[in-house]
């Protein structure tokens, strides 16, 4: 309010490196501390200032020595204080919404990042690496004027570096480009990244190992044929292992990538399954505490059984539908396990599927009418031509339990229970 941020605009471009650094630092500062200041940097005209100030002289020296940086712009809200530099100094990056990244690039700074990224300073790349993560995530647009800089290229190189924290931040960056479409995708494949990238899942560091399984993931969702791609350089396998040797949120992105990969057909579905996939998937259903990495199993596993009855079969023989009916009916679940994403839409996806006698069976004394539903019609579908399937109904006591059953007259479910019925002598049924 009292106009500092015009007095230590024109000290970017003084002729004493320490004072062109520490009028940045402060304007970092003030940037850094809501989004109303950082917007005042906007419109005060400093960012470009700023960025033309690095290339008077020597690019290289300026960005290693005057102003290291300044940039960065992440979700509305956020705050990241970015930590260290090339000198003594702590950088600061000041965020806001999609129009402050928007500003960043239109100011000429992307460019400048890249060439940052190359630098050997493992503190800049990772500032660097970061910022462009950062731009990339908010559109499209932004993440092609990141590509347009050759960007993809050097992050790509960096993917083994043997700093943890640098390899997140490539990572990331990489995630949030190809995450807005096939086109941006298959760029970020197409800079070899595979199979280089299938080390970070075993990686001793749990975020590697998630920032790489979330990079996989962001490509498998867009094409059958990138998912393709991915199972044939071994990237399922090694998702599947990374899932079953780590706990908690660090199995997300690759549930949700497993899911992504059977969702596309039904050849890539049974690559999951005979990779093995089921297994772990049922294991993040019983060993997971949080409710959304439940619904993230559930939600994968029932991707992968809703092709054909050879897929629900697979699943059924793990013995997870009676987990997730329990999911499904457990009064403490959120609602998000209930309704959106898992429990039910699995059982769903599975069971209009299942021929599994035994598996739709264990259901038939517990489900809900609404679950009840697709097990008694897949019973109505399959007795009527298997004649020994239906003396094994009679006496498993399948039969028995149908007559239980209290359906609303002229209901679908009432329909199939006749059809079931139908199949059999009067005095049977009697």
């Amino acid at each position: 309010n009292s106009g500092v941020m015009a007095l230590l605009r024109p000290l970017l471009m003084d002729v004493v490196p320490s004072i062109r650094q520490n009028a940045a630092l402060a304007l970092g500062k003030l940037a850094n501390y809501n989004d109303d200041l950082a917007e005042a940097v906007v419109k005060e005209n400093i960012l470009p200032q700023l960025v033309r100030s690095l290339p008077e002289q020597n690019v290289r020296h300026h960005l290693n020595y005057t102003l290291p940086f300044f940039l960065c712009c992440i979700c509305q809200g956020e705050k990241w204080l970015a930590q260290g530099s090339v000198t003594h100094s702590h950088l600061i990056t000041f965020l806001g919404p999609t129009e402050l990244s928007q500003a960043v690039v239109d100011a000429g700074a992307v460019p400048l990042l890249v060439l940052c990224i190359q630098e050997p300073e493992i503190a800049l790349k990772r500032i660097a690496a970061s910022t462009l993560s950062d731009i990339s995530k908010h559109s499209p647009e932004l993440a092609q004027t990141v590509v347009d800089a050759g960007a993809i290229a050097h992050l790509a190189q960096m993917i083994l570096n043997p700093d943890a924290k640098l390899k997140c931040q490539v990572l990331s960056a990489l995630s949030q480009i190809a995450k807005h479409s096939v086109d941006l995708a298959e760029l970020v494949v197409e800079a070899e990244i595979f199979p280089v990238v299938l080390t970070c899942l075993k990686d001793s560091d749990e975020y590697v190992k998630k920032n790489g399984a979330t990079l996989i993931r962001e490509i498998a969702k867009h094409t059958p044929e990138l998912s393709q791609l991915i199972v044939n350089v071994g990237g399922v396998a090694a998702v599947i292992d990374c899932i079953g040797s780590c706990r908690g949120t660090v199995r997300l992105p690759g549930i949700m990538m497993l899911g992504y990969v059977a969702a596309h057909s039904e050849n890539l579905s049974m690559a999951v399954i005979v990779s093995k996939g089921i297994p772990p998937l049922c294991a993040c259903l019983l060993e997971e505490h949080e409710d959304h990495m439940k619904a993230a199993a559930a939600w994968a596993l029932g991707q992968i059984g809703g092709h054909t009855p050879e897929h629900a079969r697979a699943v059924a023989a793990a013995n997870v539908l009676p987990t997730l009916l329990a999911m499904y009916m457990d009064k403490h679940s959120s609602e998000d396990l209930q309704t959106k994403a898992s429990a039910k839409r699995a059982l769903k996806n599975i069971l209009q599927k299942c021929t599994c006698f035994p598996a739709l069976e264990s259901l038939l004394h517990d489900a809900p009418p609404n679950i009840m539903k697709y097990i008694v019609g897949q019973f109505s579908k399959v007795l009527p031509h298997d004649s020994e399937a239906r003396r094994l109904f009679v006496t498993t006591g399948g039969l028995k339990k149908v007559q239980e059953i209290k359906a609303e007259p002229g209901s679908l479910l009432q329909e199939y229970i006749n059809t079931i019925n139908n199949c059999y002598p009067e005095e049977v049924v009697r």
